[in-house]
């Protein structure tokens, strides 16, 4: 955006986890990606429900799926893995910030996408890996 203090977006915020979280803690940057094996510059998030199943589906993690409602704690941007690359435009409503993210509450049940959805999600992953298509610009 031109003016760094317009809104994005006003939320409501997602963010998709496996990690066991209570309200009140922060989200934050430089800690392992949920989807590399690397720190990551930036927390991600969505306003839509949708893309935070993706999150917590696809989340590399023995543990509990998890949805929190989240609130950036400064500014954010579009999410350019999604928005310059596979959906111009932001439809999945997909941000980043290198600010902390606040827990406000968890979702207490939500609709998982099917397992043959996120079957056919984790193989379209691993393609991508394998063509080298597969990078978070981070």
């Amino acid at each position: 955006m031109d003016n760094k203090h317009d809104v994005l977006d006003k939320g409501p915020f997602f963010h998709g986890t496996k990690a066991e979280l209570k309200i009140g803690d922060l989200l934050e940057p430089q800690h392992l990606s949920n989807y590399q094996n690397k720190k990551s510059n930036y927390i991600y998030f969505t306003a839509t429900l949708d893309a935070a199943k993706w999150g917590a589906e696809l989340a590399v993690s023995e543990l509990k799926e998890r949805i929190y409602i989240v609130e950036p704690l400064g500014d954010f941007e579009n999410d350019p893995n999604l928005t310059d690359k596979r959906f111009p435009g932001n439809p999945t409503r997909s941000y980043r910030s290198e600010l902390p993210l606040k827990i406000i509450a968890e979702l207490g049940s939500w609709e998982r996408h099917s397992n043959e959805e996120i079957n056919h999600m984790i193989t379209s992953l691993r393609k991508l890996q394998e063509q080298g298509e597969a990078v978070i610009y981070d």
